[in-house]
């Protein structure tokens, strides 16, 4: 039983490396990724199709979602921003990321007002907040009111949605 823990543990390991380095792989080759560019964004879905890979794609631009606890950054507290993986733009600090116990990555606070955008979503038979992003209008997850202090909300965002830098 260990033993196969062991591997368990170990596999997700790898499987995170691999996401973060796919998503630096990604940037590299995305002439739409800055992190100081603020202009708003027009580009195709063909066009992103082109720069993304395909489960970037699908969240971003689908509004997929990726099972819970299978994105990168759901259990990741390390220090640092984060950033649309599509575009770049800066939409969360660490210093606002806290265990939601959902398996997905969740802040109570967005970086700033042109960091997101937040509109009604009522698929699915639910009503809840869509999140995207104030630059590409990527879809990012959602935002619910059950969030702790101070802001009681909880920015519930895919990971695969989403890059980090760690701080220096």
């Amino acid at each position: 039983m260990k033993k196969t823990i062991i591997i368990f543990i170990g596999l997700l390991l790898f499987s995170g490396i691999a996401v973060i380095h796919a998503q630096q792989e990604n940037e590299k080759k995305n002439p739409y990724y800055s992190h100081t560019d603020k202009s708003k964004l027009n580009v195709s879905d063909a066009e992103w199709k082109k720069v993304l890979t395909p489960t970037v794609y699908n969240i971003l631009r689908e509004k997929g979602t990726e099972p819970p606890n299978t994105g990168p950054y759901a259990h990741d507290y390390k220090k640092g921003t984060y950033y649309c993986a599509a575009c770049g733009n800066p939409l969360f600090s660490s210093a606002t990321k806290f265990d939601s116990h959902t398996g997905w990555p969740s802040f109570y606070q967005a970086l700033g007002k042109g960091s997101v955008l937040e509109s009604a979503d009522n698929s699915l038979g639910m009503e809840r907040t869509e999140v995207s992003c104030a630059r590409c209008g990527g879809h990012l997850g959602h935002v619910f009111d059950d969030g702790p202090a101070p802001t009681h909300l909880r920015y519930c965002m895919n990971g695969y949605a989403l890059s980090f830098e760690p701080a220096k």
